[in-house]
């Protein structure tokens, strides 16, 4: 029996869907979590919504839904998904720029537009339905921007490290960093660049933007960046190192900082369509194979 099912309040197929889920801290006492999914609206627009358990802890309250933001999504493609708690105990939300191809709206370099984000909420402290953090920085529910599709992203358990992977267009795929206690107002390029490649034009200033610490081009069948986790489980030649993945070629790497470098190597080269990580309470990590729709824990053969 499914924990929740609101299949009827959802549009999925392509890259619509029931797309982030995240427990808050103290979910134990609590007993109530967040979602991300496209609805039934227009094309499929964005709902960040809340929902409790019910009297059986195995099941959620579908009747229970509090709707805490909609953001009305131009296409039907590149809508982030993306739902995490950060360190500061507020909730981070990624959205894509709205669709199409190119940014063709504008969305990721607009500060006024809730696409192409992270957006950064407080939905802990008890203001009906959220509340804008002080530090927020354009008083709004925008963190930071410059993104084309932030479809996974996440915070090192162990440091408060921010991994961020942005999908590109049609020649890099990106991973951005942001240390503990930064990334407040980061511009991370979309579309002024692509990765470290000017996209719109051929010259192009990279002044004031966060550029990633690794991009992979599309030569070798690669086409969908998937970010995962920093590994923190029972692997000691494994602990510490950041893994992602690749949607359509299924290979996954290993990201690791080494002083001021960073050192990235290919891990496994899987037949998987690799479209999200997992990590459980002990740190082992988990990747799901969307062509089957099964999911593998990370191990050593």
């Amino acid at each position: 029996m499914p924990f929740l099912n609101i299949s009827g309040q959802v549009t999925s197929g392509g890259e619509q869907g029931l797309l982030g889920l995240a427990f808050p801290p103290g979910f134990s006492t609590r007993q109530d979590f967040y979602v991300n999914y496209t609805n039934r609206t227009g094309v499929g627009d964005t709902v960040i919504a809340r929902f409790n358990v019910g009297s059986d802890p195995d099941q959620a309250d579908p009747a229970s839904r509090r709707e805490l933001l909609t953001i009305v999504q131009p296409f039907t493609n590149h809508n982030g998904g993306q739902l995490a708690f950060g360190p500061d105990n507020l909730l981070y939300i990624g959205s894509g720029d709205g669709g199409s191809g190119g940014d063709p709206l504008g969305n990721a370099q607009n500060t006024t537009s809730l696409l192409g984000k992270i957006l950064r909420l407080d939905v802990l402290s008890g203001a009906l339905p959220y509340a804008v953090p002080s530090g927020n920085p354009f008083g709004t529910e925008v963190w930071a921007f410059g993104l084309r599709n932030p479809w996974r992203f996440s915070f090192d358990r162990m440091t408060g490290d921010l991994y961020l992977a942005d999908v590109g267009q049609s020649t890099r795929e990106e991973i951005d960093f942001q240390p503990a206690g930064n990334g407040s107002g980061a511009n991370y390029g979309w579309n002024i660049m692509e990765g470290s490649l000017c996209f719109s034009s051929t010259s192009c200033s990279s002044a004031g933007l966060t550029l990633p610490v690794v991009e992979y081009d599309h030569t070798s069948g690669d086409c969908s960046v998937t970010g995962g986790y920093v590994y923190r489980g029972s692997i000691p030649t494994l602990r510490g190192t950041y893994l992602y993945g690749d949607f359509c070629s299924g290979r996954i790497w290993g990201l690791r900082q080494n002083g001021s470098t960073w050192e990235n190597r290919l891990l496994i080269d899987s037949t998987l369509l690799v479209s999200t990580f997992g990590e459980d309470e002990n740190g082992e990590l988990y990747v799901a194979d969307y062509a089957t729709g099964t999911i593998y824990r990370i191990g050593v053969p």
